[in-house]
């Protein structure tokens, strides 16, 4: 229905547990390939040496890395057929080991860097939200210099209130500059947390460069012991989001990228089987 212009892939974190040798990681990334997604979204933290205290944070979080950091991921990504979309990274990395990053970014080919988010961040202080867009500003502003795009990726915590109409993303958004600093919108977390996850597609616009797909429901059957039940991530079109219309809406923002990430809860516990069902809702709208 869109065409092919957008790009297609998969988050990393969906595919860690998979990744216990080469073998498993290869055969992980060519059942991607094999799924129809072009490309994938990798994580720093992921292709090399993982420090314990991210390990133990991604697994509270229900998005275990798995140890596919001892990989040679250069080699894998080739053999796999896959290209890379962009690599998420962490501010402080950024503005402490700037070339670093950008020669990591140029050998995996990509041009995108994307920010995950601040751990131990209190997102309800104005003026450290304020500051931080300052620090992404300036991070986007050395990063642009190597024609390299900055993203910001949300999660639910920026919806918390730094003022009696404000939210922290909305601070995000108008304290960057757009030369510098734009978005990769996670529309789940955004309804995970209550938002209009449509009324702020439309507020980015063209700023929303990637968007991160999921959906979301409840998969449990009955009998009920309870009239309530807790949601989780879905494949895509068996949850309760209305995605087509966030898919017109992204596509009329001018989108580079439609990135599926589903941190668990899996069909039959399996991340690939997962990717498979999600693809084939991602490409019949496509």
């Amino acid at each position: 229905m869109y065409g092919s212009m957008i790009k297609t892939g998969v988050q990393q974190i969906m595919i860690g547990n998979c990744c216990h040798n080469y073998d498993s990681a290869l055969a992980s990334l060519k059942a991607i390939k094999a799924a129809g997604y072009n490309g994938i979204e990798l994580n720093d933290f992921m292709i090399k040496k993982t420090p314990v205290i991210v390990r133990l944070l991604t697994k509270m979080a229900g998005m275990p890395v798995g140890r596919g950091g001892k990989l040679d991921w250069h080699k894998l990504i080739l053999e796999s057929g896959l290209s890379v979309i962009s690599l998420h990274s962490n501010l402080n990395r950024i503005e402490q080991n700037t070339e670093e990053v950008i020669e990591e970014v140029r050998e995996f080919g990509t041009d995108t860097v994307v920010i995950t988010g601040m751990y131990r961040f209190d997102y309800s202080n104005i003026d450290q939200v304020v500051d931080l867009a300052i620090r992404l500003n300036e991070a986007g502003r050395r990063l642009a210099q190597s024609g390299i795009k900055l993203l910001y990726h949300n999660h639910n915590v920026e919806l918390q209130k730094v003022a009696k109409d404000k939210t922290a993303y909305d601070i995000l958004i108008e304290h960057t500059d757009s030369c510098y600093v734009n978005f990769e919108l996670d529309t789940y977390w955004m309804i995970d947390g209550g938002a209009d996850a449509a009324k702020i597609m439309q507020r980015l616009g063209k700023r929303m460069v990637m968007w991160h797909i999921n959906d979301r429901g409840c998969r449990n059957k009955g009998p009920y012991m309870t009239p309530i039940v807790k949601p989780d991530s879905m494949e895509l079109g068996t949850g309760n989001i209305d995605l087509d219309n966030l898919m017109k809406l992204a596509v009329e923002n001018g989108v580079e990228a439609i990135v599926l990430e589903s941190h668990k809860n899996w069909i039959d516990n399996n991340p690939i089987k997962s990717l498979n069902l999600s693809a084939k809702w991602l490409f019949k709208k496509m």
